[in-house]
């Protein structure tokens, strides 16, 4: 990573991308719980190309008194009750998650991660309630701002459904893997990077060209 830092610390202005998917007990982040979280920290290369790094993932306990809708659970297929989901609580699923996030700014230079998510305000939202929950004050996450492949991916391929969009840029979307946290943090940020990176070979080719 460390030959790439300064050109990747330039890249997004300080920022490191870091893809987020949230499975969760509804739509309220401050009354519905947080059940699943995963992250995939996005990488970049000597040539500039980004790529996905290993997802890192954890199960979340709910906190205490919070709501899960039956129908979130009709839709994630999550048992939050099940004996080896291996949940944790929320503080010690958030050190799971930024401890590589940190990491990885520390070695590209970067000053802080990014949120890249499919309809990003919804994971960011769940993310930060946590963080308040918890009262813990080492995110390493910018407060409000994020990137949302619903918006680029309308942008590049006219599809913001997040399996519309994969299958456009030319990966396979498996329906019955969809809706873990894993399956959609991993698609997420490859959508991302083919974005990202089809953005780069055009000004590539376009400043040869001239």
């Amino acid at each position: 990573m460390s030959d790439a830092a300064p050109k990747y610390a330039e890249r997004f202005r300080g920022f490191l991308p870091v893809a987020v998917d949230v499975e969760t007990g509804g739509f309220d982040c401050e009354k519905d719980a947080l059940l699943e979280i995963a992250a995939v920290v996005i990488d970049m290369d000597a040539s500039g190309t980004v790529h996905p790094a290993p997802v890192v993932s954890t199960h979340v306990e709910p906190f205490p008194g919070a709501n899960i809708d039956p129908r979130a659970l009709e839709i994630t297929g999550i048992d939050p009750t099940h004996p080896f989901r291996g949940a944790v609580p929320e503080r010690e699923a958030l050190d799971v998650i930024f401890r590589p996030i940190r990491k990885a700014l520390r070695e590209y230079g970067c000053q802080r991660a990014i949120l890249v998510g499919h309809n990003a305000a919804f994971d960011l939202s769940f993310v930060n309630a946590a963080i308040r929950r918890t009262a813990h004050k080492r995110s390493p996450f910018h407060l409000f701002s994020c990137f949302d492949t619903a918006t680029l991916g309308g942008l590049a391929y006219g599809q913001t459904v997040l399996s519309r969009a994969v299958q456009a840029a030319g990966f396979d979307w498996n329906a019955n893997e969809a809706h873990s946290a894993v399956y959609d943090a991993e698609r997420t940020a490859m959508l991302f990077c083919e974005i990202v990176n089809r953005w780069k070979h055009m000004s590539d080719a376009t400043a040869g060209s001239v």
